[in-house]
């Protein structure tokens, strides 16, 4: 089994435009959620979110390009030229052929969708663009990537709802560990910040209308969020002969399933994914310094979090400290694992821990260290970054620092 490690790092969310940015945002404690910005906002109850601001496409994409990128896929490409320029990779001949690109998101189009049923349904038009298939599809991103990079080695999108990063970024690993591409490009992107994609999940009466405040005992509901992680995979061996500068190593990771209930949460099912990335990684539970949560703010995930933390950490779980930056940059679904990772990347690299902001009061079942408001300077050897999806979708990624 090969060593696996990341060479590239991109992103583009509410905190910010590129990889320093959002880290510097975090390392701050800033948030970047805020009063939602798009036609009929005034029709939703609920009017706030984590959207990317100050986001101009001209200048980036031409004419043409805009007629097949939705937003989503606008993100992703941003974030993965970042990212592949990070790493240093050219990607030709035998490294092109064997490279690929597996990418998350939950919803894939919907800005695509929302446009096209207003126009149809509302509009009354009888006729749509030729591309709004090609447009809204959910491996729309891979593929531009793939096309935009020259990848052409193993190339999907998957979608687990809140996971889906966490499952693309496994599924490369395994490919690189395993020998099967050399190089792979992951991570996620989503854009649900419309009428149609908010009004949705308003349905599901989990959504604060004025904070995201994970683990606070006053906490309301989830907030979205926006935007794009994408991140280079690269065999260890390869990276150091040729003198990468190397992020971290991805050192295992576990999947499950609660086989239970579509949206509510099991605390076995998250405990299972845990405890099988720690025996995947080979290493034992008082090695792990951080964790990033899921944290997404409800009553139901957070406290079963904790108790999955609890039940697998035992005694070392008191040592530990468990974060959720969707305080700060929304719950980006599909999308959200990815830009949850550079805050994994940053306590590993930077010695720099990740609060969890607009945390207001003690609950006594998430009685962790859950890095108030405040960030933390301290090593970190090693830290897993959880997600947890409806459907009882778990995926957990082990990473250390080196």
């Amino acid at each position: 089994m090969k060593r696996v490690v990341i060479t590239g790092a991109g992103t583009i969310n509410a905190l910010g435009h590129s990889v320093p940015a959002t880290l510097k945002a975090m390392s701050e404690g800033q948030c970047g959620i805020g009063a939602l910005e798009f036609r009929d906002v005034d029709r939703l109850m609920i009017k706030i979110g984590g959207q990317v601001r100050g986001f101009e496409t001209e200048g980036r994409f031409n004419r043409q390009q805009m007629s097949l990128y939705d937003r989503f896929t606008q993100f992703t490409l941003i974030a993965a030229s970042e990212a592949v320029e990070q790493s240093g990779l050219e990607f030709t001949g035998e490294l092109a052929a064997k490279s690929g690109v597996v990418l998350g998101t939950a919803g894939g189009g919907v800005s695509t969708w929302d446009d096209n049923y207003r126009s149809v349904y509302e509009d009354g038009k009888n006729r749509v663009h030729p591309f709004v298939v090609p447009k809204l599809m959910n491996n729309a991103a891979a593929s531009h990537v793939s096309m935009q990079h020259n990848l052409k080695g193993p190339s999907f999108t998957v979608s687990t709802a809140c996971a889906s990063s966490n499952h693309a970024m496994a599924q490369a690993f395994q490919m690189v560990r395993t020998g099967m591409a050399p190089v792979m490009v992951t991570g996620g992107s989503e854009s649900m910040l419309c009428f149609g994609g908010v009004k949705a999940w308003e349905g599901l009466r989990v959504m604060s209308k004025d904070a995201c405040r994970p683990f606070s005992a006053n906490r309301n509901g989830m907030v979205q969020g926006e935007g794009a992680g994408i991140f280079v995979f690269e065999e260890f061996d390869n990276a150091r002969s040729r003198g990468a500068d190397i992020l971290c190593e991805v050192i295992g990771f576990a999947m499950s399933s609660d086989a239970a209930d579509i949206v509510m949460p099991s605390k076995q099912g998250a405990a299972r994914a845990i405890s099988g990335a720690l025996t995947d990684a080979g290493i034992n539970t008082d090695e792990v310094g951080y964790i990033n949560a899921h944290g997404t703010g409800t009553a139901a995930n957070d406290k079963t979090e904790c108790a999955a933390v609890a039940d697998v950490f035992g005694p070392h779980a008191d040592q530990l400290m468990i974060s959720s930056t969707k305080s700060m940059h929304g719950h980006l679904i599909g999308g959200t694992g990815a830009v949850e990772l550079l805050a994994c990347i940053m306590a590993l690299r930077d010695g720099i821990v990740a609060p969890t902001v607009g945390y207001q009061e003690p609950d006594p079942e998430c009685a962790l260290d859950v890095v108030p408001n405040e960030a933390r300077e301290v090593e970190i050897k090693v830290a897993l970054s959880n997600a947890f999806a409806f459907g009882g979708l778990n995926a957990v990624l082990a990473l250390r620092q080196i």
